[in-house]
């Protein structure tokens, strides 16, 4: 084998490892990217959960602090 044939071989090995290298990230790109919507997901879901939440305290707090509450509570010690 001549030096000629060794480095056109080589050149080939070398674009084929390239080839694969560059397919095998793209894959992982895609797969971060499922990732990463699937956590934005979850914390836009979070938040939405946080701010019903949010507005059940507000409400419950209304309720509690109501004058109208104090009293029943004052007539129920009685």
């Amino acid at each position: 084998m001549n030096m000629t044939a060794v480095a056109i071989i080589a050149l080939i090995c070398l674009m084929v490892v390239n080839i694969v290298k560059t397919v095998q990230a793209k894959e992982h790109r895609k797969k971060d990217n499922a990732e990463h919507k699937d956590l934005q997901d979850y914390t836009k879901e979070i938040e939405k959960r946080l701010e019903e939440m949010s507005e059940r305290i507000a409400t419950l707090e209304k309720i509690v602090t109501d004058e109208k509450y104090q009293l029943n509570k004052e007539f129920e010690k009685l």
